[in-house]
């Protein structure tokens, strides 16, 4: 690779995950009972929507045996 022959311009950036914090961030938000019941319930539609469309689509996925037995069926009777 190519190195840069030019200093880095500002010193902090070199030393910035050297750096740590002394202030700590506030503690997150608890979620009230609403909100997760919406999430579930939320969670919840979309996988039974997923499982709905599996089940309407199965028949259309799968192959008709029965026709194919009448199609041979008729050409032998002829």
């Amino acid at each position: 690779m190519l190195r840069r022959r030019e200093p880095v311009p500002f010193a902090f950036l070199a030393e910035a995950d050297r750096f740590r914090s002394n202030v700590t961030p506030p503690p997150p938000e608890r979620s009230s009972v609403s909100r997760t019941v919406g999430r579930w319930l939320l969670g919840l539609t979309i996988v039974a929507g997923l499982v709905g469309s599996v089940v309407i689509g199965m028949p259309a996925l799968s192959v008709d045996d029965s026709s194919q037995a009448q199609q041979s069926q008729a050409s032998q009777g002829r």
